[in-house]
């Protein structure tokens, strides 16, 4: 295999303050410093002086890396098109869910070859923003068949596939005893169905909206997905005050993902457990919603992770530097714990070791920045400093 050493970066963001060169800060910057990568891991991390000798040598010149960001919420198996629904929101229609059956109907519509083509593009755009590892879940199919497909064809982009059959009833089983037959289908046939292609389940558990699930219904989505080998994911506390944020931590969830609206019994419980809050702003930009607290999760010791939510109906955005921007500017995190959230962060999401942070043994995704510091991310929203390294 091949050693090549990135030389030329005037700051190194690590997410590894224990090295022994950094500044002793959360994110664990070295200046001027070096990395060296063998195969796709990172064998060396350093000051510049005292790079190893490696097979081949690159100059960033003068540029800061940091470790690529890691997407731990996204919905990237979709097809159709949802603009008028946003532009409708602009101008005063609330978001309830229910647009979701749109994007199932064109997502059930298209062939494989069609929505195999739609993620690669999606994945590439996140790639080119300066993303590396991206969760994908299903949530447009709705049926056995098409849960299962979008499984299969999420599983050719990335090993982190979540199971979101349980994302909302669809509309031919709205009527009369059809609720309970949908869950059924989710914790029964489907879930038999999708589990070999997927790592995570995850349920909408939103008791504002008609059409996601209450505490009790995702409850025993989430059992029937853990009895079946998966580990756990929850959308919670989006639209309203409810359960979803302490439904995760009891049942030992990896992550609760919005919330928006926390109790201080909802905060207290997260901060006493191994559980992460994923929050998503680019779905309160595009909704018109308010924005999560993040300065009060972080004060109470809650681990908390920045994600695109990546979507049709209410955050049509891949980029990563645009949530970061946000969560600065209207989320009450500093530049350093947002850029923490977005990487480190959303590993501890995923339960991973080896993405979010820049350290020996560690994968080798590296993000270069069309700058000399990471402060820049948040400093200039909307450009593409921010692109793959390695």
């Amino acid at each position: 295999m091949t050693s090549t050493a990135w030389t030329g970066i005037t700051e190194l963001v690590t997410n590894d303050p224990a090295h022994p060169e950094s500044d002793g800060s959360p994110l664990g910057i070295i200046a001027d410093a070096a990395v060296v990568e063998e195969g796709g891991t990172i064998t060396w991390v350093g000051a510049e002086h005292r790079v190893p000798d490696t097979d081949e040598q690159r100059d960033v010149g003068g540029r800061a890396v940091i470790p690529s960001f890691v997407d731990s919420h996204s919905h990237l198996v979709f097809a159709g098109d949802r603009s008028a629904e946003f532009a409708a929101r602009m101008t005063g229609a609330p978001y309830d869910g229910g647009g979701i059956a749109v994007s199932m109907e064109a997502t059930r519509a298209a062939t494989d070859e069609e929505l195999r083509a739609l993620v690669g593009a999606r994945v590439a755009e996140m790639h080119a923003q300066g993303t590396g590892l991206v969760e994908i879940k299903s949530g447009y199919g709705l049926d056995v068949r098409n849960e299962a497909r979008a499984l299969r064809i999420a599983r050719e982009f990335t090993e982190e596939t979540t199971f979101l059959g349980a994302h909302v009833v669809p509309p031919e089983f709205r009527d009369g005893a059809g609720r309970t037959e949908y869950l059924d289908l989710v914790c029964g046939d489907m879930l038999a169905a999708c589990a070999p292609h997927a790592r995570w389940i995850d349920v909408f558990c939103e008791p504002n909206s008609a059409y996601a699930f209450t505490g009790e219904e995702s409850e025993r989505v989430l059992r029937s997905g853990l009895a079946a080998g998966l580990e756990l994911r929850v959308h919670g506390n989006q639209l309203g005050h409810g359960p979803g944020a302490q439904l995760a931590v009891a049942l030992g969830a990896a992550s609760v993902d919005h919330c928006t609206f926390l109790s201080d019994a909802d905060v207290d419980a997260l901060a006493g457990s191994a559980t992460v809050a994923t929050l998503l702003p680019g779905v309160e930009f595009s909704t018109k919603s308010p924005y999560p607290d993040a300065r009060r999760l972080l004060d109470a010791g809650v681990t908390v992770a920045l994600a695109s939510d990546c979507n049709p109906g209410t955050c049509y955005s891949s980029s990563i530097p645009f949530a970061i921007a946000v969560a600065v500017r209207d989320m009450g995190m500093t530049p350093a714990e947002a850029l923490l959230a977005a990487t480190a962060g959303a590993a501890r999401s995923l339960r991973r070791t080896d993405v979010g942070v820049i350290r020996r043994g560690a994968r080798a995704d590296l993000t270069l920045l069309d700058a000399p510091s990471y402060l820049h991310l948040a400093y200039r929203p909307g450009v593409p400093i921010a692109r793959r390294l390695a």
